[in-house]
């Protein structure tokens, strides 16, 4: 038998920066072979059995082992079982000739075995094999010291969460719901908060633009739930074959593009609420199978044969007359009642007339300070304007006249006149000076192809400036294509410093 004499302090390499590669094998060309591969980008240590590797793990911190599996006393995967215990953090590969052994079959799970290599094995996969075996290494050993960092600093995180939560239920609470005295608003919040305490459906019905989505945020916030997720989709915006996806998940390889699972929002929101927007606007075959999951409280991934439990609540809003939609068979009536289990009705703004002036001077000072114009002021009459004027967009539509409004004046105080024609015609704002204001603001001088190019550049200043300088969405709004409207800024010499 042969004896081993453990190698002392000095024939340890030096210590470095590389990691450190232990080959265990009783070949010694197979060694110089592996050694050959991998010196460049590893410090190699070798031996010959497994009594030798015990030496070397005692005494050295080693990254990676590669073990052939046939070798004198222990086999690789029965001296790998042993190392994943004594020595866990280290990253085990087997090199074998045999493909047919019962050992390692068995033992490769037992073993933790990250690789399996067949000999005769090829040098650029064997070295990628040991790249890949380090950073897989790197990464547990980072994960774990975030996760020990997490728990010794699990008492200020809760703490932090508590006061984010505190901070997002009066950020999205009903009090930022923004109405007037006697608003036809109070009525509607007095409602929600009600029913915000009770586990129920909601449905909540209104024009677009109303605020559907901050009375559901202000649903969620108050009721049982507000400590887990608030998720939210537009059913109107994407086809129905991705919503199911979007909402349920998928697996991999469930169609064509799934090349990994997919959480869906419903299993995101556990224990919290799903806002489903413009409900409405799904086709029947989609409301079938979200009918479903409201039904039986689980969901199966697109591409799963294995069902999901969830818990939400859902509300859901839609700009339709639902039950206009389900006379009509446009939408299904057992859904309907599924969804409603409360409805509420957000007012159009052109029905609250008393609350424009308050959502506008909240309105601008969220814009100003957004658009870097801070403390803007309303000038005297302007709020009345704007209060006669019917808003068909509602919220949206005036939060976009606002933006529009900041980009144009250049004084500290907004006045009627750098309102859009149609609000200034609507408000009854011509006698007031408005349409004077506009016009002063053209130019009074030059050619009409030069007078052209100043009113050219005004408008896409207002327009750039309302989108924060986002080009696709300024190109489309003013019918150009993205190229086009590039030359036109090259041409009028608008810079993104010079539009804002």
């Amino acid at each position: 038998m042969d004896t081993f004499a453990p190698p002392d302090a000095d024939a340890l390499p030096d210590p470095d920066t590389l990691p450190v590669v232990l080959v265990v094998d009783d070949e010694v060309r197979s060694q110089d072979a592996i050694r050959r591969t991998l010196d460049e980008d590893f410090r190699i240590l070798t031996a010959s059995h497994a009594d030798e590797a015990r030496q070397w793990l005692t005494r050295q911190a080693v990254d990676v082992i590669l073990c052939d599996q046939r070798m004198p006393g222990l086999t690789g995967v029965a001296f790998l079982k042993e190392v994943r215990e004594r020595w866990p953090d280290t990253v085990r590969i087997v090199i074998s000739g045999y493909t047919d052994s019962e050992d390692i079959i068995t033992g490769i799970n037992e073993a933790g075995i990250y690789q399996y290599i067949l000999k005769p094995w090829v040098p650029d996969h064997l070295l990628q094999t040991v790249r890949s075996a380090v950073e897989a290494r790197t990464l547990r050993q980072g994960l774990d010291r975030l996760d020990l960092e997490l728990r010794s600093a699990a008492p200020v995180l809760r703490a932090r969460s508590q006061k984010k939560l505190g901070e997002a239920r009066s950020a999205f609470g009903f009090e930022r719901m923004v109405r007037a005295p006697g608003s036809p608003l109070e009525a509607v919040c007095a409602m929600a908060q009600r029913v915000a305490r009770y586990d129920l459906p909601v449905l909540i019905g209104g024009e677009s633009g109303t605020g559907k989505e901050l009375l559901a945020r202000a649903i969620h916030y108050a009721s049982p739930r507000h400590a887990q997720a608030f998720v939210l989709e537009n059913c109107a915006a994407i086809p129905d074959t991705l919503l199911e996806s979007e909402l349920f998940g998928h697996k991999r390889g469930a169609f064509t593009g799934a090349f990994e699972d997919h959480i869906g929002l419903f299993q995101r929101a556990h224990g919290g609420t799903v806002f489903l927007d413009e409900i409405g606007e799904t086709s029947p075959a989609f409301q079938v199978k979200l009918l479903r999951v409201l039904q039986e409280g689980e969901l199966r991934p697109v591409g799963s044969t294995r069902a999901v439990p969830v818990d939400v609540r859902v509300v859901a809003a839609t700009h339709r007359h639902l039950e206009e939609e389900v006379r009509a068979g446009r939408f299904r009536e057992d859904l309907y009642w599924r969804l409603a289990g409360v409805t509420l009705h957000m007012p159009a703004l052109r029905d609250r007339p008393a609350d424009i002036a308050p959502i506008a001077e909240r309105l601008l000072a969220e814009v100003g300070a957004e658009l870097g114009r801070p403390g803007l002021r309303w000038a005297p009459g302007t709020l009345a304007c704007l209060a006669r004027y019917a808003w068909p967009g509602n919220i949206r539509e005036l939060r976009n006249e606002i933006a529009r409004a900041i980009a144009l004046s250049d004084e500290e105080t907004i006045e009627p006149g750098v309102f859009s024609v149609r609000v200034l015609q609507g408000g009854g704002c011509e006698a007031r000076g408005g349409s004077v204001a506009a016009v002063q603001a053209l130019p009074s001088h030059g050619t009409l192809a030069e007078r052209l190019e100043v009113i050219e550049a005004m408008v896409l200043r207002e327009v750039l400036l309302r989108h924060r300088w986002n080009k696709t969405r300024a190109a489309a709004e003013l019918g150009l294509s993205r190229v086009g409207l590039r030359a036109k800024l090259q041409r009028l010499g608008l810079e993104p410093t010079q539009v804002g």
